[in-house]
């Protein structure tokens, strides 16, 4: 990972409320961002991620609170906030009849570049792109990976010094995944701060601090570390069986485990409070067995933050 940020605030957001109409998509969201910080907002899908991102773009008017975002007000001032930053959307917002230069020079027409400083980031943008000899190429008849780093060259060609990453891998494969992380993470590195929102529990642990969003409000923030802490000292167990659903049903029904919830092909679990370990083991397997459900041996596993996530969102559905 990259060396601790700066403590200079870039986007700074108090109290930011968007309605459309008796739909309440962000509440009272308030948080900080700092220069070379990945910044990342995690939730489901209707969570109101791309809402909040969407306002401190100045794409959108809030319905109350304030933003400021490299120095500009995001209320009184949201074309300079354009100005100042770079955003890439989650659906792909390039040309794909044009070619790959056609778009850089789209892009920079746009944010008024041109002459010398606009070869030098065209160049810039082939080579972090991994697209040498193939910027005339139509966009698309690029493979997928390479148009999304197309796509962040072109939100990165003026030099922003905040960029929005609106769930920006959908649709790319992992290894593809990586590459791109590796390139926000040397974009924190120079000083750049990233603002990133997904849905992906993997791509969060890339990020220097999450916020857990739920139903428009920020409901826990903090690094994964200290968010994984959240959980406490209770075991996690986790079952994989080709039967998920009938796993799950078995151990929901388990008193010494709970917060029993699907992780792909199996099942997480938590020991119920004072429940040891080998017991919390012993109990699933015990539940699997009864309910003749065909199963992996329970392990005990480190929380995860998709763990946390419903952890905590039940606590505050518990306050509701």
């Amino acid at each position: 990972m990259t060396a601790a940020p700066s403590p200079a605030v870039t986007v700074e957001v108090r109290e930011l409320t968007r309605r459309f109409g008796p739909l309440l998509a962000v509440d009272r969201v308030t948080f900080d961002a700092r220069r070379g910080e990945i910044l990342g907002f995690l939730g489901p899908n209707g969570a109101g991620k791309s809402t909040t991102l969407r306002m401190l773009c100045g794409l959108l008017s809030p319905t109350s609170g304030s933003a400021r975002v490299a120095g500009a007000d995001v209320v009184a001032e949201p074309d300079e906030v354009k100005r100042r930053i770079g955003y890439m959307s989650q659906r792909f917002s390039l040309y794909g009849d044009l070619r790959a230069s056609d778009n850089l020079d789209l892009y920079g027409a746009l944010y008024g570049m041109s002459g010398p400083e606009l070869r030098r980031r065209r160049a810039w943008a082939e080579e972090m792109t991994g697209l040498p000899g193939r910027l005339g190429d139509r966009v698309d008849d690029l493979p997928g990976g390479f148009r999304q780093r197309l796509a962040l060259a072109c939100a990165l060609l003026h030099e922003p010094e905040v960029v929005f990453l609106d769930e920006p891998t959908g649709g790319v494969d992992p290894a593809m995944r990586r590459a791109f992380f590796r390139l926000i993470d040397e974009l924190a590195a120079s000083g750049v701060t990233v603002f990133l929102t997904t849905h992906f529990l993997d791509e969060a642990e890339y990020c220097h601090r999450v916020a857990l969003i739920s139903r428009g409000r920020i409901v826990a923030e903090g690094t994964p570390t200290a968010l994984k802490a959240l959980l406490g000292e209770e075991a996690i167990v986790e079952v994989r069986s080709d039967r998920p659903g009938a796993a799950l049903e078995a151990i929901g029904g388990e008193p010494r485990l709970r917060e029993a919830a699907l992780f792909g092909a199996g099942v997480h679990a938590r020991a119920a409070p004072g429940v040891p370990e080998g017991e919390a083991l012993a109990a699933a397997e015990t539940a699997l067995e009864r309910a003749g459900v065909p199963h992996s041996a329970p392990v005990a596993v480190p929380p995860t933050l998709e763990d946390v996530f419903l952890e905590v969102v039940r606590r505050e559905e518990g306050r509701s």
